[in-house]
């Protein structure tokens, strides 16, 4: 229980910035979205740039946190509960990256397809992907081709990401698919493909890009071919 106290007692505000950083990873891992908050405003305050505080202290925190997901170490309400403390310092943060015109990693618009009113995995792929840096445009649950469509031509992303948590509904990435090729715009977008009836046959089968059994997945597959891409 002493931990417990010590954290309470402890004033954010006296750290050095890089011990604050690594208060920061704890608090991250912890869920603690009022610590992170707080740190959020010390940093910026201490003259930090809003690029520095999300790539040194929110992203590396997370990029802990998905590695701990990935290995079994931590569960989905844990990793939720970090992906709502990340929140809130990407709540403060996001306006002065705007301003800035901060360069993201990418941008995805990602969403549940038709027929399916699933979010859990898609939300937490959203806030993983927000905590690498991504710009992720939730387009929510049960999207016909044309929410697709529209999302698509307003945001131009660099990824549509979908999800299906049934086998009823998982045809429907195809019909997705398939309409982005007649209508000529497969290959404008990486398309990533998730949820638990999906296996890596069923990905390649429909014609998409990457299947990504978890958020941790979809965060390292997502950077990769976003790379690949650039570099092509």
């Amino acid at each position: 229980m002493t931990d417990e106290y010590d954290d309470e007692d402890l004033d954010l505000s006296t750290l050095p910035d890089d011990e604050l950083v690594e208060q920061m990873f704890d608090d991250l891992y912890n869920g603690l979205r009022d610590e992170i908050v707080e740190g959020t405003n010390i940093l910026l305050g201490r003259g930090w740039s809003a690029s520095r505080v999300l790539d040194e202290a929110l992203v590396e925190g997370m990029r802990i946190v998905g590695v701990d997901f990935r290995d079994g170490i931590l569960f989905v309400p844990e990793v939720l509960m970090a992906a709502n403390a990340m929140k809130g310092g990407m709540e403060i943060l996001r306006p002065l990256l705007a301003e800035t015109g901060a360069q993201r990693i990418g941008k995805i618009v990602i969403g549940t397809v038709k027929g399916d009113i699933h979010d859990i995995g898609k939300n937490l792929v959203s806030m993983m992907m927000e905590g690498a840096g991504f710009e992720v445009i939730d387009i929510g649950i049960n999207n016909p081709v044309e929410a697709y469509l529209e999302a698509l031509e307003e945001h131009k992303p660099d990824i549509l990401g979908m999800s299906a948590l049934l086998t009823t509904t998982m045809p429907y990435m195809k019909v997705v698919i398939d309409t982005l090729i007649e209508k000529g715009i497969r290959d404008d977008y990486i398309v990533m493909v998730g949820g638990a009836p999906l296996n890596e046959e069923f990905g390649k089968a429909i014609g998409a890009d990457a299947y990504c059994r978890d958020a941790g997945v979809a965060v390292e597959s997502a950077k990769a071919l976003i790379q690949q891409r650039r570099a092509g």
